[in-house]
């Protein structure tokens, strides 16, 4: 783990912590400080060395001494005093989605509560509904929470994951040895979550890719290792995995541990009907065992009549049949995005000027962004009112009065409140480019009061998308009740857009709800919310999101230039 996120880490649980004990100022510091840390481009450590900590934006002296003591010791004797300040089992609990501190602290004050399996057990004896504040349906939704925490237990968030393969293949792939190197299994597939990771190698040399592999300064611990596989821990207990196969093999390998499972095995069901066994070594025919394909992919897809699928697809979700057919769509790629849809700034809640998001941008061949800050419903992030955003439009239009090559759209991520409204008025949003729509509060409404209140946003002229849809966070809360497909349908006829919002802990429209928009005829925007400008680099994020959803780069807004979108606009 890198000093920033080591520091971030322990800035954000003292946060958690002082929210639970109900210190709503002190953990708004905390939280703040450690998305300041988590944003720096910079090493913390080189700031520390610079004597420029309390530079930080939100970075006071006390934090700044908390921050000096994590980079020297690794802890802090803060952190530590409020664990220990906590009641047994208050901080597990709150690893359920649904479940915040106070409803952590209720449960273990009024119920004793002290651990999920307790939890699990309250629920059984339906004692949980007791408790003001809680009903049948609490429970029903803390039941789901249990469950999908237990599935979840080893999983990371892809965003997560993805520097650290990319650093993997990179070392490995320095080797001599290493003719061929790819990750298999839901990480190729590019899931929103992943576990253990698997490295393929081809290669003619096994031992010495093995031995390289062990020797990977990211290694805490070896599992295990033999000539032709090996298993080691990272940080955080993510396990890696490594088979070395002989290039020959190498293309059946990769099919085979790529998966899906459900796609395996509807494919190998097929080889059968046609003659032929499918393993991780090849395809063979069943008679003779003579192996007509498995040194790539393609050969063995082409033999059994099918077009080569992306590994994106390969869920069972019918690309089997498409691929038959030659009917597969040609999926957008990440070379076709022009511009990201929604990011922040300084001017609420970001890290960075409109001028520093902007040169990332553009340092990363991208042709726009979008600036959309939050307005002044959600005071937390330090959302604009009619003045500050009017403001803001006027920097916007100088920069790009004085730039040439790229433009900076003016947008907004305007709330829609209980009643379906915005948060401004017309006559401000009317003089925007984009209008992002985004619900960050009421999340325990109905179905019914969720949809409707969405719905009456998108009939407003002047909304362009609808931000991260259900809400959810990926490990931490669970999405609000919402029909999608009502609201698909009142979008397709309004000419709205839907979000893939590519935060890492978000990808919301996940990829079901990506492919039901686009099929309902709704156009999909992908929006990093970056807050920071390495932020921006979560565009692939939402790429693969598109790609997992069967988008192809007609359904994609990215993808067009800025011009073109204001067209469509209107």
């Amino acid at each position: 783990m890198s000093a920033n996120a080591r520091v971030a880490e322990v800035l954000y649980e003292i946060g958690e912590i002082l929210t639970i004990k109900e210190d709503r100022f002190r953990s708004r510091a905390f939280n703040m400080a450690a998305q300041r840390i988590t944003a720096l481009t910079d090493d913390v450590r080189n700031v520390h060395g610079r004597g420029e900590l309390e530079e930080i934006p939100g970075v006071g002296k006390s934090i700044a001494a908390i921050i000096v003591e994590v980079l020297e010791s690794g802890t802090s004797v803060v952190l530590e005093e409020l664990r220990e300040s906590l009641p047994q089992g208050v901080r597990e609990l709150m690893a359920l989605e649904g479940v915040g501190p106070k409803r952590a602290m209720t449960l273990n004050r009024e119920l004793g509560i002290t651990s999920i399996d307790d939890l699990e057990e309250a629920i059984k004896g339906q004692r949980i509904r007791g408790l003001k504040g809680f009903g049948p349906k609490t429970e029903e939704n803390l039941q789901k929470s249990i469950e999908e925490h237990r599935m979840m237990q080893g999983r990371f968030l892809l965003g997560a994951v993805l520097p650290v393969m990319d650093e993997i293949k990179a070392y490995m792939s320095e080797s001599p040895a290493v003719l061929k190197i790819e990750f298999a299994g839901s990480a190729r597939r590019r899931k929103e979550t992943v576990g253990d990771l698997d490295v393929l190698v081809a290669s003619n040399e096994p031992e010495e890719v093995v031995e390289r592999f062990v020797s990977m300064p990211p290694v805490i611990r070896v599992l295990a290792q033999g000539s032709t596989k090996s298993t080691v821990v990272l940080e955080r207990n993510l396990q890696v995995d490594i088979r070395v196969m002989e290039p020959g093999d190498y293309g059946a390998a990769l099919q085979y541990f790529t998966g899906s499972k459900e796609h395996n095995v509807k494919l190998r069901t097929i080889a059968v009907k046609a003659g032929y066994k499918l393993n991780e070594y090849g395809l063979y025919e069943r008679d003779t065992d003579r192996r007509v394909a498995g040194e790539d992919e393609e050969g063995i897809y082409r033999v059994l009549g099918m077009d080569l699928m992306p590994p994106e697809l390969r869920e069972n979700r019918g690309e089997i049949e498409a691929a038959m057919g030659a009917s597969l769509p040609s999926l957008v790629e990440l070379g076709d995005v022009r511009g990201d849809l929604h990011l922040h700034t300084k001017w609420s809640d970001g890290n960075a000027t409109v001028e520093e998001m902007a040169a990332r941008a553009r340092g990363m061949g991208l042709e726009y962004i979008t600036v959309c800050d939050h307005t002044k419903s959600l005071g937390i992030a330090n959302g604009l009112d009619e003045g500050r955003l009017r403001a803001q439009i006027s920097e916007i239009d100088a920069i790009n009065e004085s730039t040439e090559g790229f433009r900076v759209l003016r947008g907004v991520e305007c709330d829609i409140k209980a009643d379906g409204s915005l948060d401004l008025p017309d006559s401000v949003l009317r003089d925007l480019d984009w209008v992002v729509a985004s619900v960050h509060s009421g999340f325990r409404a109905t179905e019914g009061e969720m949809t409707e209140r969405i719905v009456s946003a998108i009939h407003n002229e002047y909304v362009s998308t609808i931000g991260h849809l259900t809400g959810r966070l990926i490990q931490r809360r669970m999405p609000y009740a919402v029909n999608t497909e009502e609201v698909f349908e009142a979008a397709a006829s309004q000419g709205v857009m839907m979000e893939i919002n590519a935060f890492p802990d978000r990808l919301d429209l996940d990829d079901v709800n990506s492919r039901a928009a686009m099929e309902q005829g709704v156009k999909v925007s992908i929006g990093t919310d970056a807050h920071a400008p390495g932020h921006l680099d979560f565009i692939a994020l939402g790429v693969s999101v598109a790609r997992r959803g069967w988008l192809e780069a007609g359904d994609v807004a990215n993808t067009m230039s800025a011009d073109e979108l204001l067209r469509l606009r209107g």
